[in-house]
């Protein structure tokens, strides 16, 4: 108690809202002051103010770069797939261990964390780099500039924010959010009731629309079954399928999707800048991410064939749809020996194709005279300095 003891007594001496608390790294500490109680924190790493409700925080010195990954359910499993595909393997000594590693970057510190935690203590400086579900990032970082998006599409997680309302009684025949905002039982004394887990995207959303009389509320337990029990008139929450809303016989809306959400990787802004090597680490998962999603569903599809030169090979090539590639085929000899003599009757061409028109691709080879055609899956495509890099530096004003 002797390290608290002069914090303490100027808290109980200064009876204000908010008490500013700074110390030294490696430890700081913040007092948040109600009339009847008061909350003590402790960081270990980040230096933490709390100025009126609201952190601040301060870069500090520490050797490793933090990424804070999903600790639990498919996000968290999706998570770590991505991440093996991308040849950044997380290993953990104890599987009930919070923190981990990845080998492949020996400068990365691996955090397990709620989704919301992430956000939380990117914004606090515990953690620089996170990944999570766009919700989580728009409803716990309520649009905070230090927050960037580095990667806003891996392609998994896929889901939607959405207004949900029954399908019976007064709703019957509403199917649009202005029928539903135009409905006459809405009052300042009887305003719509929405049960939610997202207190600042539900508001703004419904601000934004322009619906006065609306109040929110959490619910224990499954939101669906809020409007029958009576403890609300609608529900906004995350919709994937579809499947538990029609069960529940609830139906979404037109225009009331507040937002589309998948997996992201977000940044601190503050850590990217001041933090050694936060910038280039993210770099290079960027570019690992970039270049394995790039070649999801690709395959390279080579063929031999008869040709009087390259260039006339490349034009019947070019003049099927399917068979054009990324840039365009790459087209070399294939050189036998004939007669005692090195000859190149043959040209090999190699073309990177969509699975959806692999067959395709397929019949247009043999239609123009391909043969021994040999298929193989993509596991990367490194292509150009990635735009998103440039967006990144864009945004950080580099």
């Amino acid at each position: 108690m002797s390290l608290l003891q002069p914090c303490f007594q100027q808290f109980t001496s200064a009876f204000t809202p908010a008490v500013s608390i700074s110390l030294p790294p490696p430890q700081s500490f913040f007092f948040s002051v109600s009339r009847r109680s008061f909350t003590f924190c402790c960081s270990s790493q980040s230096e933490t103010t709390v100025v009126n409700g609201k952190l601040d925080s301060r870069i500090t010195e520490r050797d490793q770069i933090r990424l804070g990954l999903p600790s639990k359910g498919r996000m968290a499993a999706d998570t770590l797939d991505l991440l093996k595909d991308c040849q950044l393997s997380v290993k953990q000594v104890n599987p009930r261990q919070y923190v981990a590693e990845i080998p492949q970057l020996p400068n990365i510190e691996v955090w397990f964390q709620r989704p919301k935690d992430i956000v939380r203590k990117l914004l606090s400086g515990d953690l620089d780099l996170g990944i999570m579900g766009l919700d989580t990032v728009s409803e716990y970082g309520q649009g905070d500039e230090d927050l960037i998006i580095v990667h806003d599409s891996l392609e998994y997680g896929d889901c939607h924010l959405s207004l949900a309302i029954p399908k019976y009684g007064i709703f019957e025949n509403i199917n649009s959010l202005k029928e539903l905002a135009q409905m006459p039982q809405w009052t300042a004394d009887r305003p719509l009731r929405v049960a939610t887990g997202f207190t600042y995207l539900g508001p703004k959303f419904m601000n934004e629309n322009g619906l006065k009389h609306v109040i929110f509320s959490t619910a224990d337990g499954a939101l669906e079954a809020a409007p029958a029990m009576g403890i609300a008139d609608a529900i906004l929450d995350l919709v994937s399928s579809g499947t538990t809303l029609r069960e529940n016989n609830l139906k979404e809306i037109e225009g009331g999707v507040v937002l589309e959400s998948q997996a992201v990787l977000v940044a601190s802004r503050k850590a990217l800048i001041q933090r050694k090597g936060a910038l280039d680490t993210t770099h290079e998962i960027l570019e690992r991410f970039e270049a394995h999603l790039r070649a999801v569903g690709q395959f390279t599809v080579t063929a031999n064939m008869r040709g009087r030169s390259a260039e006339e090979v490349a034009e019947r090539v070019l003049s099927q749809p399917s068979l054009s590639g990324l840039q365009g085929p790459t087209v070399s000899p294939v050189f036998c020996k004939r007669d005692g003599k090195v000859a190149a009757d043959y040209y090999a061409i190699v073309i990177c194709v969509p699975k959806k028109a692999l067959y395709k691709s397929v019949q247009q080879l043999r239609a123009i005279g391909g043969s021994g055609v040999l298929i193989s899956p993509l596991t990367y495509i490194f292509d150009e300095e990635t735009p998103r890099w440039r967006e990144l530096l864009s945004k950080l004003g580099l």
